[in-house]
């Protein structure tokens, strides 16, 4: 760890005497205010206007070869674009894969036939999009979302759960310093229920756990372990039980980036998925 800021220190003595490209003044400006960013000195923000431009730079560039159809999906700058890439893997990256995921899997596909495509944001299974902060509680966000799709498939109403409840309280896991979303599920179930947003609000923080059960919102009786790499079982588990808690090597800066479109990146069934360097839990919720 102190070497750690030991490197920060030298790169940051050599940033602060970039030069800034002075026709992105305005729009760093308003990204700023867009974002509420504040930096603790000049010496700080001069560092940081400088990671900012880099990426810039790299969306720019991906957004031209985008309309020359080299790439099918496009980027775009967001709260992350004054962080290096190493910054957001540390801060941000809160899925630790378990090893034995997948071993005991006991989902099985029915005989109906999967469509085509199917969203369950239109089909109101999702809750609005949140933002985790620089807590690593990613597993948390996943899981919860999962939760409430179930909610409105079991015909109950659409309700925001608690992210901070499970980062709080599930000891297994380490809050903001990442966890598994089998171990928030096993939480619930065990608990026997997990609290509203509204009940336990999200502080992007790990504290005390408060839960109490006149919180309770909603509940799970089981969970099923789907197994890593093959998409046919994933696509069957969307379309026949709903939005999936699901885990995605995200230590690239176009996943950091990314803005709409479709990624050609597809599952590789051969690489143990533990050995990924950086880990990002999503709530998938189209197939």
């Amino acid at each position: 760890m102190i070497l750690c800021g030991l490197v920060l220190l030298v790169s940051g003595s050599v940033l602060v005497h970039a030069t800034h490209n002075p026709a992105l003044d305005t729009a760093w400006e308003d990204w700023k205010s867009t974002h509420q960013k504040g930096y603790f000195g000049l010496g700080e923000e001069a560092i940081r206007r400088t990671i900012w431009e880099k990426n810039m730079q790299l969306i720019e560039a991906h957004n031209q070869e985008y309309e020359l159809g080299i790439h099918t999906y496009e980027l775009g700058m967001n709260h992350l674009g004054d962080m290096t890439t190493e910054e957001v893997v540390e801060k941000m990256m809160g899925f630790r894969p378990d090893v034995h995921a997948g071993i005991n899997n006991t989902f099985v596909s029915d005989s109906q036939p999967v469509p085509s495509c199917i969203d369950y944001c239109k089909k109101g299974y999702v809750t609005s999009v949140k933002n985790q902060g620089s807590c690593g509680s990613c597993w948390a966000f996943s899981a919860v979302g999962a939760l409430e799709g179930q909610l409105m498939k079991k015909g109950k109403e659409l309700v925001d759960l608690s992210t901070q409840n499970l980062v709080d309280c599930v000891v297994k896991n380490s809050g903001c310093h990442g966890g598994f979303m089998t171990y928030a599920f096993g939480y619930v179930s065990s608990t026997g229920g997990i609290a509203s947003e509204k009940a336990y609000p999200y502080t992007g923080m790990h504290g005390k756990c408060v839960y109490k059960t006149v919180m309770k919102a909603a509940t799970l009786t089981d969970f099923v372990i789907l197994p890593h790499g093959n998409e046919d079982i994933l696509r069957a588990a969307v379309a026949q039980v709903g939005p999936i808690a699901v885990g995605v090597d995200a230590s690239q800066p176009t996943f950091h980036f990314y803005k709409r479109g479709r990624s050609p990146l597809r599952c590789n069934p051969w690489t143990p998925f533990y050995i990924s360097k950086a880990h990002r839990t999503i709530l998938l919720v189209q197939c």
